[in-house]
């Protein structure tokens, strides 16, 4: 249920920001988000008020006019903020923060690939694969890189349910299957 209400909040806010009276860029929004999301981490003070059910929402508020003012977080992410708070949502932030993130994405054509490798990709590497995997799916791609060690060498890729895999292991698989069947 959190993850269907955190969807919720996140696709109202793509909305707002998508607005063209809205004159905020989504990214910037994103970046707004994730900077107070880190700041809400690492205070556990900060969280604490935030989070407790025994301060007013006007106090909570309060707190995060302070906050906005200091970060800077534009009229928009501030006011999300204060509906979250009012809501008593702002427990589910997280979640609402990477729902932003994917639905803005659909929204602009962008799609997501989870990618594996044995080993970290330099920044060559990942450029190089993005640039493919864009070509190979026809939209831009946005890469999120994971080292996995079960792998023996190679990339797995993963876009929606399409797996891409170019590990050493599926190779040799492969040249088992042909070697095997003549």
């Amino acid at each position: 249920m959190p993850q269907a209400v955190a969807t919720r909040y996140a696709r109202a806010l793509v909305e707002a920001v998508l607005n063209p009276a809205a004159a905020l860029e989504p990214k910037l929004a994103a970046e707004e988000l994730h900077s107070f999301q880190e700041m809400l981490a690492g205070g556990s003070e900060l969280r604490n008020v935030l989070l407790s059910p025994a301060v007013t929402a006007s106090r909570t508020r309060a707190v995060v006019a302070k906050f906005a003012e200091m970060m800077p977080l534009s009229r928009i992410v501030r006011n999300f903020l204060y509906v979250l708070i009012d809501r008593r949502r702002i427990l589910i932030l997280d979640e609402i923060v990477d729902a932003y993130g994917v639905i803005l994405d659909e929204r602009l054509g962008v799609v997501r690939a989870d990618v594996k490798s044995a080993r970290p990709l330099s920044g060559e590497q990942q450029s190089a694969l993005q640039v493919e995997l864009s070509r190979i799916s026809g939209k831009e791609v946005r890469c999120n890189y994971a080292v996995d060690e079960d792998l023996l060498g190679g990339v797995v890729a993963k876009i929606g349910s399409t797996i891409y895999d170019g590990s050493v292991r599926a190779q040799l698989n492969t040249l088992k299957q042909r070697l095997t069947s003549r």
